[in-house]
């Protein structure tokens, strides 16, 4: 795809903006899957643009700040024509797990450095990373809507919010996206968050959508993987989980062979298909991936080959849970 192609836009939201059906997720320019390299991400951002991409996500966690920094400088020549997501919430605990603040206080606070970070006078699109049990969500999204009046930040989003929560925090205030994982791999969670948001005119932000690199065709050297990898502690990367999700995805990669497309655009092809609220964000280091994952924005789907994409993953077959044990306290609540 070139950035004549004329790529097919998603409204965010009821009254949201609208944005490339493929959005970018920047956790792996922070160092998720390796170390950053600042020069590289900044050409892979600069060719993003290029092609028409203009949904970039970032947080405050990711790099611990970097990544918002990176991303404000590579975007600043653009600005008028990107829409840049980020999120708060999660906390910095040197030694142990994340910790988690949705306090009105912390979420002025947040918001003001991230801005700063960013460089710029509002942010488009501002999430709650992880949801605080501690804190009634309607305390939180009160006070991300008082930086909606501020002028701070223009949409609201959640991330990994039961059904029953994001209806209360959407009765305070109108929420946009909704954030969770959601791949052929993972899709339990999601599908059940999306009844919910269809309902309620939100639109239902994919992260992870080529589940960590398993559906996209590559297969990790975990006896070399760079220092800070985190796939090293995923699950779904242990042993035989890792040995049942290949088992899997090769039947995906038969069908994609059919199609005469790369596995990795043939199951966002498939996640595009599955409604106009859903826009999914695959994170990447390298220009190569990230035209071939905009290749998906050309691949037509059949009712019937949808039908079968899913049935060869079944709900419920990915071996291995989506984060570790501690991770997987913070989502879905």
């Amino acid at each position: 795809m070139n950035s004549s192609g004329g790529a097919p836009k998603r409204r965010l939201g009821q009254n949201g903006p609208e944005v490339m059906a493929i959005g970018l997720g920047c956790m792996s320019l922070s160092g998720t899957y390796g170390p950053s390299d600042d020069k590289a991400a900044t050409e892979l951002l600069d060719r993003a643009v290029g092609l028409g991409v203009d949904h970039f996500d970032s947080s405050d966690m990711y790099g611990w700040g970097h990544n918002e920094e990176l991303l404000g400088r590579a975007l600043k020549p653009h600005r008028d024509k990107v829409l840049i997501a980020s999120k708060f919430g999660q906390t910095q605990q040197p030694g142990g797990a994340n910790g988690v603040d949705g306090s009105p206080a912390h979420v002025q606070r947040a918001c003001e450095v991230s801005l700063k970070r960013l460089g710029i006078d509002t942010i488009d699109l501002y999430y709650q990373h992880r949801v605080d049990p501690n804190v009634p969500v309607e305390e939180t999204v009160g006070a991300m809507s008082r930086l909606v009046e501020q002028g701070k930040v223009r949409y609201l989003g959640l991330c990994e919010a039961r059904p029953e929560r994001i209806k209360a925090a959407h009765a305070v205030h109108p929420i946009t996206a909704v954030q969770s994982e959601f791949s052929l791999l993972y899709r339990e969670e999601a599908e059940a968050t999306r009844a919910v948001t269809r309902d309620l005119g939100i639109s239902f932000v994919a992260y992870a959508p080529l589940g960590r690199s398993l559906l996209a065709g590559v297969v990790p050297d975990f006896a070399n993987l760079a220092q800070g990898d985190t796939r090293a502690r995923h699950p779904r990367f242990e042993g035989e989980n890792f040995q049942k999700n290949r088992a899997l995805v090769e039947r995906v990669e038969a069908i994609a062979a059919d199609k005469r497309c790369t596995v990795a655009q043939l199951c966002l092809a498939w996640l595009l298909a599955q409604g106009d609220d859903l826009l999914p964000i695959p994170g990447t280091k390298q220009i190569a991936r990230l035209e071939e994952n905009l290749g998906a924005l050309s691949i037509t789907l059949t009712p019937e080959e949808i039908e079968t994409i899913a049935q060869v993953i079944p709900v419920g077959a990915a071996a291995g849970t989506r984060y570790p044990a501690g991770g997987m306290r913070g989502v879905f609540i």
